[in-house]
């Protein structure tokens, strides 16, 4: 086929947006719309005019995942993600072994009917409580809580986004889409085999890098950074507030407490005027500690640890916070989000990875991804519990009773909730409407019966994942017009030409997952779906066949803390480094790459 200049050009921004995805220069999202962009500006040769460039927009594929995440949030916001954590608990006891077993079942299972974004969030703080109770690393749980969740993703079509997608996809290339459950077998198969994995072979892989002692301010390393100071007779600061104390210094320093006579008083929002032989516990390195003390005339106490129970009281607690994905404070620094006022919460340190920042916390661009330890007072670490912008990964007993009483008459919509769940996808297997009119009314119905409140439901949206697919799918019909697709699969089949059909559909799995593994789940079935279909018709394969493996490469990207959201989720709070998904990402991809291949030629043939 020739090398035309519209390929030339479709090949190009295929190239652009994978090095802005993988590099993360823009959000994901942007870097899809400039692709749309591009699209109809170069309109002559890619051949896509603007009502195509738009057609993600209307997608019933964009609409459907839409539809799901305002689902799932209508069930989580019920309650039934916690309650079936409680119950999780009376089951595990001390043994490692039946906590993974628990978290396993448990994620599997729901994540192939509740969208598994909201369903790690919660799990999250779930596991890392019972992980500490019962004296286990986290590191051991939250690598198997993600897998769990995308495993469990491919039991039905709604599991996840890619699957929604690339049922649009098919029936746009090959006139079939993907039933309800015409893939569970397999999908069952697939959770089965990596279950499997995870409590042998894959236990063993996984790190321990949280010890289970720890407390917040060990597992921040953040010690050596606490520490208490007197307030002499004549400091400067007696008579005045911590605000208007510190307000001329230009010092990356905090006071985060006054003690007096046994009494705490939480900086910088009490309005307490410091007094002589005030205790002050400050947050600093050891050279901006001692700069301070000089010009304020302060007596540095011996250094003594500075453990959580300094700062928990009747009315103030320390917590782990995770940015989650579309959260509006990514690329944001506490300065320019105005935390302190907004959350009302003091950021003492910020963690990404296995990597602590201390130092100029205020100025650090915030990512998705990334724990925040947070100094709040109990009344607010409750509200923070419920709002979308951080998810609590850590918290008091007393703020989980907070919620629980909170959401008590949520909870009583329990079963309505799930009868609406359970209609629409009932009435989408049996063909009584199409998957995304049953979404849709199944919206409708949460919330005019209160499931999930109107604004809720806007807040439940990953609009960036909506932007995301409505911006990569006129790029799929780009890479179909000018015979992208058409030239990329003769390509592959070029050195694949001695290798019988199933061959070449297990290499389609794996350049697929591959391809997940750096821009992601969804583009991967974008780029990579068209190409299958076209390699599937020129040796004369079964195409669902070559969907079905794109399909389920796509949806199982383990390799990498950016190949999937829940990853990243689990990323910081798991204390992980990027290698540990390698180690133990790259063991199940391979051995779930024959036992899809072997399973799609069983039961579709190839």
């Amino acid at each position: 086929m020739e090398l035309t200049t519209g390929i030339l050009i479709v090949f190009g921004l295929i190239v652009l947006a994978g090095v802005l995805f993988a590099a993360e220069v823009v959000p994901n999202e942007i870097a899809a719309l400039a692709v749309v962009v591009l699209l109809v500006m170069m309109e002559p040769w890619t051949q896509i005019s603007p009502s195509e460039a738009l057609s993600g927009f209307a997608s019933p594929a964009t609409v459907t995942v839409l539809a799901m995440f305002i689902l799932s949030e209508g069930v989580r916001r019920t309650g039934v993600v916690r309650r079936l954590g409680r119950l999780m608990q009376r089951f595990t006891g001390r043994s490692e072994q039946r906590h993974l077993v628990a978290t396993l079942a448990l994620s599997g299972p729901l994540a192939g009917f509740v969208n598994n974004t909201p369903v790690v969030a919660v799990l999250i703080p779930t596991i890392v409580d019972l992980a500490r109770t019962n004296r286990l690393s986290p590191s051991k749980l939250l690598i198997p809580l993600s897998y769990g969740s995308m495993l469990g993703g491919m039991l039905t079509l709604v599991g996840t986004a890619s699957t929604i997608l690339a049922s649009d996809l098919s029936a746009q290339l090959i006139g079939r889409p993907m039933g309800m459950f015409e893939f569970t077998a397999l999908g069952l198969t697939v959770l089965v085999v990596g279950m499997a994995y995870l409590l042998t072979i894959g236990r063993r892989l996984l790190p321990d890098r949280i010890r289970p002692e720890e407390d917040l301010t060990a597992t921040f390393r953040m010690r050596v950074y606490l520490r208490r100071v007197r307030v002499r007779e004549g400091s400067p600061l007696v008579g005045k507030t911590i605000e208007a104390g510190m307000g001329a210094l230009d010092l990356d320093l905090d006071v985060l407490q006054i003690v007096r006579d046994g009494a705490t008083y939480v900086g910088p929002f009490t309005d307490q005027t410091i007094a002589a032989q005030d205790v002050l516990t400050v947050r600093a390195s050891q050279p901006t500690r001692e700069a301070f003390a000089d010009r304020m005339d302060l007596e540095l106490l011996p250094a003594r640890l500075v453990t959580d129970d300094a700062f928990i009281d009747a009315n103030h607690t320390l917590l782990e916070c995770t940015i989650p994905p579309e959260s509006p404070l990514e690329q944001e620094t506490l300065i320019s989000s105005a935390f302190r006022t907004r959350y009302h919460g003091t950021v003492l340190a910020i963690r990404r990875g296995d990597t602590v920042v201390r130092d100029r916390v205020e100025t650090e661009p915030l990512r998705e991804g990334d724990s925040l330890l947070i100094q709040t007072t109990h009344e607010h670490e409750a509200l923070l519990q419920v709002l979308p912008d951080l998810v609590v990964t850590r918290a008091t007993p007393a703020a989980h009773r907070a919620a629980d009483e909170r959401d008590t008459n949520r909870r009583k919509k329990m079963p309505l909730a799930l009868a609406i769940l359970g209609g629409v996808i009932v009435g989408a297997a049996l063909g009584l409407y199409p998957i995304v009119i049953m979404a849709l009314a199944g919206v409708v119905l949460m919330v005019v019966t209160g499931c999930v409140k109107a604004e809720e439901a806007y807040d439940a949206v990953g609009w960036n994942i909506i932007l995301l697919l409505a911006g990569v799918i006129p790029l799929g019909l780009a890479m179909q017009k000018t015979g992208a697709a058409a030239l990329l699969a003769s390509a592959v089949m070029a050195h694949t030409a001695a290798l019988p059909a199933v061959a070449v559909l297990g290499a389609f799995y794996l350049l697929t997952a591959l391809l997940a593994n750096v821009i992601g789940n969804n583009a991967g079935v974008i780029i990579m779906l068209p190409i299958a279909v076209d390699a599937a018709q020129q040796i004369g394969a079964n195409p669902f066949a070559f969907v079905l493996a794109v399909t389920f490469a796509a949806s199982t990207a383990f390799m990498t803390p950016v190949g999937y959201q829940t990853n990243l989720m689990v990323y910081t709070p798991g204390g992980y480094r990027f290698m540990d998904f390698v180690r133990v990402g790259a063991p199940l991809q391979l051995l779930l790459a024959v036992v899809t291949t072997l399973g799609i030629a069983l039961i579709w043939g190839v």
